[in-house]
């Protein structure tokens, strides 16, 4: 079963940037897109970014110009690069895997990757 890893995640400043790494294991993920969620506190898992297999990315508009997701088959892994971050970026992320970007989620949560921006 394909399974994540997320890292990367930690504490920085507002208008700072992380990379977040989410890699996967069981399965190749070159045949399935890979989407990252955002989970603040209190709330539920929100989409922020997916990337098809094809390479073709969607964003959530408030991410838009900030977030750049991109992929490496290779490495079995997906990067999150997240830049301009605001108080509001604070929370986990986790990231799965979809038939493609907008279809239901097709593997368990991870233990995602902590965020907090805060001065």
């Amino acid at each position: 079963q394909l399974q994540f890893v997320e890292s990367g995640g930690g504490l920085v400043q507002p208008g700072g940037s992380l990379r977040l790494s989410c890699r996967a294991s069981g399965l190749s993920l070159e045949h399935y897109a890979i989407g990252w969620y955002h989970q603040a506190p209190g709330k539920e898992h929100e989409g922020v970014s997916c990337i098809n297999n094809d390479g073709s990315t969607w964003y959530v508009h408030t991410n838009e110009g900030r977030f750049t997701i991109s992929r490496d088959n290779a490495k079995n892994t997906v990067y999150l690069q997240m830049n301009s971050l605001k108080p509001e970026d604070t929370g986990i992320y986790y990231c799965a895997a979809f038939q493609f970007c907008g279809a239901n989620t097709l593997t368990p949560w991870g233990p995602g990757t902590q965020v907090t921006v805060s001065s």
